[in-house]
C-alpha cells in the first residue's frame, strides 16, 4: 500500500524519514474484495519470494496483522529466514486480522509484544518464553512526539470550519455484514 498515491503514496514519508528502500513488493491491491485480496496474496508471495532471494536478508522484521504481511512471512518461512514479529498476541474480534496475526506468530522465532495479556496470548499459542519479549506499545514514542495542528491550520487542511461536528471512525468487522455495521451505526447517531 506504501506504493499507492490512492494510499497516500506513503513510501515517501517512509524516504523522508531517512530509510533506504532496497526492493519495492510488486503487490496488485486494485480491489480490495475478497478475490481481489486473494489474488493480492498470490502475487505477493512470488515477490517476497524473489526480494528475499534476492536480498538474502538475516532476519525479517515485521509489524501486526495485515495479508501482505502474512505472504511475506510465508515467503521466509520456506526460505528459512528467521522472522521477528512485533506486535503479536492482539486480538481484534471479528475480523480475518486475528487469524492472520496469529499465523503469523506461529511462523515467527522472536516476538516483540505490547502488554502481558499479549505476551500470555503467544505464549498460549505454544510459543517458547525465551523468545518473547514484552517492550510495550511502540506507537507511544510517537505520541510523545506527536504536535498537533492548530485549529486554523487543520480547519485549512480539511477544507471547513470545526464548529458543531462530530468525528466518527469506522472500522469494520470483516467477517460480518458491513451494511447492518453501518445501519447500527446510523441508528446509534440518531439517538
Amino acid at each position: 500500500m506504501h506504493l499507492l498515491p490512492e494510499y497516500g503514496l506513503t513510501l515517501n514519508h517512509i524516504k523522508k524519514d531517512g530509510f533506504n528502500i532496497d526492493k519495492k513488493i510488486d503487490i496488485l491491491l486494485s480491489s480490495d474484495t475478497p478475490v481481489g485480496i486473494t489474488k493480492s496474496m498470490g502475487i505477493g508471495l512470488i515477490s517476497f519470494a524473489d526480494a528475499l532471494d534476492e536480498l538474502k536478508p538475516d532476519l525479517l522484521l515485521v509489524l501486526g496483522d495485515r495479508f501482505e504481511t502474512l505472504v511475506a512471512v510465508n515467503a521466509a518461512l520456506i526460505a528459512k529466514i528467521p522472522v521477528a514479529h512485533l506486535h503479536g498476541g492482539e486480538s481484534t474480534e471479528g475480523l480475518i486480522d486475528e487469524a492472520i496475526r496469529h499465523s503469523i506468530t506461529k511462523m515467527s522465532h522472536i516476538h516483540f509484544v505490547a502488554a502481558d495479556i499479549y505476551r500470555n496470548r503467544v505464549l498460549h499459542l505454544g510459543e517458547n518464553p525465551k523468545n518473547v519479549h514484552l517492550v510495550g506499545p511502540l506507537a507511544l514514542e510517537n505520541i510523545n512526539k506527536f504536535a498537533p495542528l492548530p485549529e486554523n491550520d487543520l480547519e485549512k487542511l480539511i477544507g471547513f470550519k470545526l464548529k458543531n461536528f462530530i468525528l466518527i471512525t469506522f472500522h469494520s468487522e470483516t467477517l460480518s455484514n458491513k451494511r447492518n455495521q453501518v445501519t447500527n451505526l446510523l441508528n446509534a447517531l440518531s439517538e
